[in-house]
């Protein structure tokens, strides 16, 4: 069994748990809630961590491409050329990190439209996988496929490209 270090993730993930135990399956007998109850839960843990160790890789990423002292910062406006934005310590490293920044938004461009659709409401707008489902139209599973898909889309690309962590 997973354990989760933090108090309100770990709250949160209760809750979303409750909620999915009450949307699908309020109807069923009450002996029967505490199994599913344990199965959604134990569901909803693994999601959380999937969902933050691909975070993790992505933030990890692009937060090399940030400048230390700006948290709001986001690295694809680097792309965009606004000098007065960032100014790293010197002109190579500029240039190279702007590189990178525009191979990375190429591959995302460059993803099929329901990954990228899946892949950036996931992991940039940082929805949960029932959120992301709904937005998109189709199943949890899905949304779970795309991302899954999409990440090692991008990890591949990046990797032929000679990027890596």
């Amino acid at each position: 069994m997973f354990a989760v270090q933090n108090e309100e993730s770990a709250l949160d993930i209760v809750q979303d748990a409750m909620m999915k135990l009450a949307e699908k399956y309020g109807d069923h007998p009450p002996a029967e809630l505490p199994l599913l109850f344990q199965r959604i839960l134990q569901n909803t843990i693994r999601d959380y961590y999937r969902r933050s160790k691909v975070r993790s890789l992505w933030t990890t990423l692009l937060s090399a491409l940030s400048p230390n002292d700006d948290e709001d910062h986001d690295p694809l406006e680097t792309i965009s050329g606004e000098s007065g934005s960032y100014s790293p310590q010197t002109p190579d490293g500029q240039f190279e990190q702007s590189q990178i920044l525009a191979i990375i938004e190429k591959e995302i461009k460059l993803l099929p439209p329901r990954q990228r659709e899946a892949f950036l409401l996931r992991y940039w707008e940082d929805m949960d996988v029932a959120e992301t489902a709904s937005v998109m139209g189709c199943s949890e599973g899905s949304v779970k496929t795309h991302c899954s898909r999409a990440n090692h889309a991008l990890a591949t690309a990046l990797k032929a490209k000679g990027i890596t962590l």
